[in-house]
């Protein structure tokens, strides 16, 4: 019986590509010489890194800042900068860090609209810089100065970046949180624990919904540093701690550690992609280049946990509380642009530029439509213009949300507002009738303007409450619509009384 011959299997080099690495990412250093050009390069890079997005972002956001009106939720920041300091503690408790410094920064710099929004655009703009940092650090500078620009490209970027709401300093916390969770992972000493632990307090007073940022941190740590998941839990509870903390103390103002929203169903999925891109056509854009990526790297892994970990946490709640809203994993959009860079980073040069200009131009007609009147899905200033022109003296007005109230605050002068008739005292005005002499109380007016958030209706729909009870009795007391508007995002209705003959 003869031996089998003894087949002799070749070594692998160096320059063969391992089976984590089907890129060949990681093959061996380049030749001294080469490996010396690149290095002279990679300083000027790492330094575009985060100055290219950085001034991208900020010209983008600063382009047309103050065109369009404040948005409902921006006219709470606008009521919170305005107010008493006691007054702003007394609010939404989850709200509170943010409209605190928002009423130190009016001091300062006054409340009006660009005044207003110039917090949000600094913070997106560091969010931009970090993000392309961050690329460079995880990668190489060419793919920060990609992840950068992708994400400055972004009309979501900008939306957020023009908006006196926290998500844009959520977002910044969020990246800044990563960015300090490389060097724990790394090597966990305490002034690197100290530093993320900070980074996390910071997002939870940003934003307490955003610490769903920890769950995908959590997943990294337990799948590539378990050594180090008890360290990492013990930095990350204080910043948990202190959210709960102002979200107890706010309970009896509702205050949730989610934001509000909605219950999920198949349509507020198929709307996530364009409320968190701008375009739902980026959404997919960029889902389709982070496939490329998801697998490969370690560092790609820990955008994969933080693109996609927090958003299936978010969904897994909102099966149950109605807290669904796109806008509150805006601090996930980063990762996104992260891992669509990788994957952009693998072409040549010229392949890596065409995509990113394709992604610029997809984005072309949102970045131009954000900066209208209406950019922010409503115009507030149209709904004034309205009321300030046709508006008499002696008209009265019912608000159906207290926003609509501080609408008119900000845009109507003083000396043209409507009389605000559920503010008049304990007369009911709708009681009253023509020709009598009552001695100087209150008079039903002629007029009534109702002015609500949404299209609704003109004589139904109207939200529950003070402003739905006194719209009903103005009605069958009445008064019949004139007519109706629907500016972008509410509902004008100018009543008159049908008692009485035309002024």
């Amino acid at each position: 019986m003869m031996d089998a011959d003894t087949m002799v299997l070749p070594r692998l080099g160096p320059a063969d590509v391992g089976v984590e690495d089907p890129w060949g990412e990681d093959r061996s250093p380049r030749p001294r010489r080469a490996a010396a050009r690149v290095a002279a390069g990679a300083s000027r890079w790492r330094i575009a890194a985060w100055l290219l997005p950085a001034l991208l972002t900020g010209g983008l956001g600063g382009a047309g800042l103050g065109t369009p009106g404040l948005r409902t939720e921006e006219l709470a920041t606008w009521r919170a900068a305005t107010s008493p300091w006691r007054d702003v503690w007394a609010g939404d408790r989850t709200l509170a860090p943010y409209h605190l410094l928002v009423r130190g920064w009016a001091e300062l710099f006054g409340a009006g609209d660009v005044a207003l929004r110039v917090p949000s655009l600094l913070a997106m703009t560091a969010a931009a810089a970090l993000v392309g940092a961050l690329a460079a650090r995880m990668f190489t500078p060419g793919t920060g100065v990609l992840a950068g620009a992708l994400f400055a490209a972004l009309p979501s970027a900008t939306r957020y970046a023009q908006e006196a709401q926290p998500h844009a300093s959520a977002l910044f916390a969020a990246v800044l949180a990563t960015w300090l969770l490389l060097p724990v992972l790394d090597r966990p000493t305490a002034r690197r624990l100290a530093a993320y632990a900070g980074a996390v307090v910071l997002l939870g007073l940003c934003q307490p919904g955003a610490l769903l940022l920890l769950a995908g941190h959590g997943w990294v740590v337990l799948a590539f540093r378990r050594a180090t998941a008890g360290r990492w839990l013990a930095v990350a509870l204080p910043g948990l701690l202190v959210v709960a903390a102002l979200v107890r103390s706010g309970a009896r103002d509702d205050g949730g550690l989610l934001p509000p929203g909605v219950r999920v169903d198949p349509g507020m999925l198929a709307a996530t992609p364009r409320e968190l891109f701008g375009v739902a056509a980026l959404g997919a854009v960029l889902a389709g280049l982070a496939l490329f990526s998801l697998p490969l790297r370690y560092a790609a892994a820990i955008c994969t946990a933080w693109a996609l970990v927090p958003a299936l946490g978010l969904l897994l709640v909102a099966r149950v509380v109605p807290v669904w809203s796109p806008a509150g994993l805006l601090f996930t959009v980063p990762a996104w642009a992260v891992l669509a860079a990788v994957a952009l980073s693998r072409l040549r040069a010229h392949g890596a530029v065409a995509g990113l200009a394709a992604v610029a131009l997809v984005g072309a007609p949102a970045q131009v439509a954000v900066r209208g009147p209406d950019g922010h899905g409503q115009d507030p200033r149209r709904v004034a213009a309205i009321v300030d022109g046709l508006g008499l003296r002696g008209d009265g007005v019912l608000y159906g949300d207290p926003a609509a109230r501080t609408l008119v605050a900000r845009y109507v002068p003083a000396d043209r507002r409507p009389v605000d008739v559920l503010a008049t005292g304990s007369v009911d005005v709708f009681a009253t009738r023509p020709g009598l002499d009552c001695g100087g109380c209150d008079v039903a007016p002629r007029r009534l303007w109702l002015i609500q958030p949404g299209h609704r209706h003109p004589t139904v729909g109207w939200a529950p409450g003070a402003g739905a009870g006194a719209a009903a009795r103005a009605l069958r007391a009445g008064y019949r619509p004139a007519r109706v508007w629907r500016p972008a995002g509410f509902t004008v209705v100018l009543l008159t009384d049908q008692r009485r003959t035309s002024p």
